[in-house]
This record gives structure tokens, sequence and C-alpha cells, in this order.
């Protein structure tokens, strides 16, 4: 999975790429090639005392440490911008590829999990990268001809690299072997955190209001502290390489020393043969451990190109037909014809055997006890979700046919849990049409209620608005939702439990100010309180997943135990009010 995202998202930018290829070979000749420069000097400038020849020949050395550093340079530039562009890249495609997932996919990794994969793994994948365009070229080059040059120059010791290179490699594959499975569970524990941390944010006003923020801490703290133990673990094991490559190294150098002193004295090896021999074995030791870097870095950066490539192989099921028809009729005609929906390995289907048609200037209201699917009916409207069998027409048109994006132009929705970007008011309600002009957003704000309110803020439509909308309560929320919803125009309104947090005459007020607005569209509500719905054309109550019961509010009445039942209920809460 690493292979293949590097391959498709870094290899991308082969001109930058080739760059520092051409500028880290030049770079680590030149490394290589000044030991033996600076062995030159020794044995034929310092031992018969040749002071032209030592000028000359640092000179010389001068100017190759000079190119070797401009070189050294271009490649981070072009590196870098080889690595930051894939990463750059697969962020985007990850984003693109979220947008499109229907409910199940999201609720199938889950928010948390998303936002680490999207910001963190990839992180952690870009980076390799970037370690990579500085190590992959340098380190192989720098062993291999460190090796070469040092058997070329003191052949009566290489035989110490023989030994010492294999050993380290064989000690680094060991310990990066055992950090495999130390980095996947590190990343799933900061799902972990994450998850609780967007839990506790979130929920901060019930946490509070029922005392729980010490459970709360201590739920935290589990998380925490799992997440510390597998990064200790692998800190441990990357706490012990660096000293065993120390240790290596170490060695390696005294037996250089040692055996290369005698060489020295037998007259086999020069004095200046043994300086530069011990430079390349620092050199060829540094390139082990540029190696060992990169290979300790890639057990994590595999498990976050999984994870990544998991998100990027998971299909969409909610996708555009190949070849998309258009809604050649009346958009606010909705029919449902024997509709089912069950979740992917569910035993029972949530909604089944559901049927009915909705019309211009008409009002649908769908009621029904907690769970009964409700609102995973609305979702299947403007296909956020597909139905397993059955189908659901749009002005004739099967949404299965249709264009996702075209299809949805013609649906208002305002969800159960209202949502509101940061921004301002004026920028939110924008997000339900962007040309709209400030006269066409103060009258959806007229309708939904919500102009008194926005009206006496400081700053009116320019209101800064946080994330999620918690700077207003839960009724001015659902009221500028709504209005984001109005000032679409659309040929279907949804309301899912939409007037929920309204008082009951700011609901009345509401829903009689809707009744223009919606004269030409079709209406479908989601509602808990019989109030809200008495006036509607037909109600639909479900039960367990079905429909037990349509007609108007009368007529149920009278032929619906399960309507009957809620309705009688909520007149007795009211009364006992």
């Amino acid at each position: 999975m690493l292979i293949r995202l590097l391959r498709t998202y870094v290899l991308r930018y082969r001109a930058a790429i080739g760059a520092v290829i051409a500028l880290q070979l030049v770079s680590t000749v030149a490394m290589l090639y000044l030991p033996t420069l600076n062995a030159d000097i020794i044995d034929r400038g310092v031992a018969v005392g040749d002071t032209g020849y030592i000028l000359s020949t640092g000179a010389w050395m001068l100017a190759v440490s000079f190119a070797q550093i401009l070189c050294s340079i271009g490649a981070t530039y072009f590196g870098a911008r080889a690595s930051l562009g894939g990463g750059r890249d697969i962020r985007h495609d990850l984003v693109d590829r979220v947008s499109g997932f229907s409910t199940r996919e999201v609720g199938q990794f889950g928010a948390p999990s998303l936002i680490t994969r999207t910001t963190n793994d990839v992180q952690q994948v870009q980076l390799l990268a970037v370690m990579a365009m500085a190590i992959l070229v340098t380190a192989p080059i720098m062993g291999i001809g460190g090796i070469v040059m040092g058997v070329r120059i003191a052949s009566a010791i290489s035989w110490i690299l023989v030994v010492a290179v294999p050993v380290l490699g064989i000690v680094m594959g060991l310990i990066i072997a055992r950090m495999i499975p130390s980095f996947r569970a590190m990343q799933t524990r900061i799902d972990d955190v994450n998850r609780v941390m967007r839990e506790q944010i979130t929920g901060i006003r019930v946490v509070r209001a029922f005392v729980r923020e010490r459970h709360e801490v201590t739920r935290f703290g589990v998380a925490n502290d799992r997440l510390a133990d597998a990064s200790l673990r692998v800190g441990r094991m990357m706490a012990l390489m660096f000293p065993l490559v120390m240790l290596i190294t170490n060695l390696t150098l005294v037996a250089v020393l040692w055996f290369g002193g005698h060489a020295v004295d037998d007259g086999t090896v020069e004095i200046g043969a043994l300086t530069a021999m011990i430079t390349y074995v620092m050199q060829i030791m540094m390139s082990v451990m540029m190696a060992s870097f990169l290979t300790m870095m890639a057990p994590r950066a595999t498990v976050c190109a999984e994870r990544i490539c998991e998100v990027l192989d998971t299909e969409a099921s909610v996708t555009a037909p190949t070849h998309p028809v258009a809604v050649t009729g009346d958009p606010a005609v909705v029919e449902l014809t024997d509709v089912e929906f069950r979740y992917p390995g569910a035993a029972e289907p949530v909604l089944h055997d559901i049927s009915f048609r909705t019309a211009p200037g008409t009002t649908t209201a769908i009621v029904g006890s907690t769970g009964s699917g409700k609102s995973t009916l609305i979702n299947l409207l403007p296909r956020m979700l597909d139905v397993t069998g059955g189908a659901v027409t749009v002005g004739g048109t099967d949404l299965r046919d249709a264009d996702p994006d075209v299809l949805r132009r013609h649906f208002g929705l305002v969800p159960q849990r209202p949502y509101l970007f940061s921004g301002t008011i004026a920028s939110n309600l924008r997000t339900g049409r962007p040309d709209a002009t400030d006269d066409e957003m103060w009258e959806a704000l007229t309708i939904a209620q919500a102009a008194d309110f926005v009206r006496a803020m400081p700053d009116g439509l320019d209101t800064a608005v946080s994330q999620g909308g918690t700077t207003v309560s839960g009724g001015q929320r659902q009221r500028l939702a709504i209005a984001r919803a109005l000032i679409r125009r659309p040929s279907v309104y949804l309301f899912d439990d939409s007037f929920s947090a309204l008082d009951l005459t700011t609901d009345r007020r509401l829903r009689e100010a809707l009744i223009p607005a919606t004269r030409d569209a079709a209406t479908v509500i989601v509602a808990q309180r019989i109030s809200t719905i008495t006036g509607a054309d037909q109600i639909i109550v479900l039960d367990r997943g079905t429909v037990v019961g349509l007609g108007t509010h009368a007529e149920l009445l009278e032929s619906c135990p399960t309507y009957a039942e809620i309705a009688e209920s909520q007149m007795a809460i009211g009364a006992g009010a």
C-alpha cells in the first residue's frame, strides 16, 4: 500500500524527483571524493613537505565541498516540493472520496478515524517521502561507494567492513520487524483518543449537566494511557536502535585503528590511507544509520498507508450512474413503491413495504415511536442512502438513474440535528444558495421566525457563528437551518423533526408562514408533536419500520390505534402540564 501511494502521488512529480536524484548523486560522489583528497594531502603533501601540493589540493577540496553543499540544498528543495505536493494530493483525494460517502460509509469508519486518516496518517506518509528524497539516493551510494573506496585505498583491512556492515543490517532488521505491530496499535489508539476528545468537546454541556467531568477525565485518561503505552513500546525499541548502531560503529573504528595501525607499521597501508579509511567507515555507518532511520519510519508509514488506501478503495454506496437521466416530470412528485432498506449484515430491514406519494402544495407528515425508521426514511428521499428494495422516483425518474448532485438541488433538507458552519449567519444561509441577496435572506429569516433575533444581534447578517452553531440556542439554530432551506426554494422541503426546539407559539407562527412560501412545493415533515402535523394532507404512521396508518389527522384517530395512542398520550401530558 505504501509503495502504491508513493507511486501514484509522488512519482507524478517526475521532474522534481529527477532533479533530486541527479543532485544527490553529485553531492554523494563529492562526499566520497573528499577523504581521498585528504589522504593525498597527508601522504603527498604533509609527509614530504610539499606546501604547493597542500595548497592546490586544499583549494580543490574547498571547491568540491562548496559544490556538495549547493547540490544538497537543491536536492532538499526539489525533494520537499515532490513529497509535500504528493501529501497535498493525497489529502485532496481523501476529502473528495469522503465527501461522496453516504451515511453508511461515514458510520463504517467513524468521524474521528476519518479525521486521523486525513491528517496524521497523511503526515506520516508525507514525512517518509521527505526523508526518502534525502536518504534513498544518498545512503546506498554512500554505503556502496564507501566500501569500494575503502577497499581500493586500504585493501589490507577492508575485511573489517565485510563483517561490520552485515552485522549492523541484521540488528536493524530485527528491531524494525518488531516495530510494525506496535505502530499499527499506536495509530488505532490515536483514533481512540480523537474519538473520546471529540465526544467530550461536543457533549460538554451534557457532561457538566450530569456532573460527569471526573468520569470523562478518567475515560480520557484510559485512552491516553493506552496511547502512551503503545508509544513507549515504540520509543524503547527506537532508543535501543541508536546505542546498538553506535556500539557497532565504535567497535568497527577500534578494529580499523588496531589493525590499521599494525598495517601502517608493516608498511602495507599509508597513514593518509588509514585516515581516509576511518572517514569511509564513518560514512558507511552513517549511510546504514540513515537507511535504518528511513526503515524505522517505514513501518508506521506502511500502517498509515494501509488506512489511507482503505478509505480510497471504499466505494460509496450512493454513486452517480454512468449515463444519468434528467428529471423531466415535476420534482415535487415523489413516489415510494414497496421500499425496503436494510443495513449490510442486518438480520431485519429497518424499513419495509413503504409506499406513499407527495404532490405540489401538499404536506406529508411522518410520525412514529423512537426507532421506527422516520429519519432513515427521510434520508432515502434525497438519496443520502440507497433503497435495498422497491423504488423511489422523483418526477417519475428513479433516484438511482439520476445524478445525485442534480437530484439534491430539488430538495431542501433541515436535518434532525441542524448544523451551522463556522463563519457568519449570511455565509450559512448562502450554503443554501450562494447567490442569495440580503433581501432574500431577510425574507427567509422572516418566514423562519428568525429575523427578530438576527436583527437584535450587533452585526446582523454578519454576526459570527462558531462551528456547529454553539453560539446560538437550539431553537435559534433550528430556525436558521430552516431559513437556509427556504432560501434554496426547492421542490421538496424535508423537515426532520425540525420544530422540536421551538415553543408552541413560535411553532404555530412558523407553520403558518410556511404555507404561502411552500405553495408550489411538496413538504415532508417528521414530527414528534401531533400539534405540529394536524393540518397535514396525509400522515404516515410508522411502527417497526412499516406503515401502519395513512390518512388525515381525523381519519387516523378513528382508524389507527397507534396514532390514536400517540395523540392521546400527548393530550394527557398537555392536560397534566
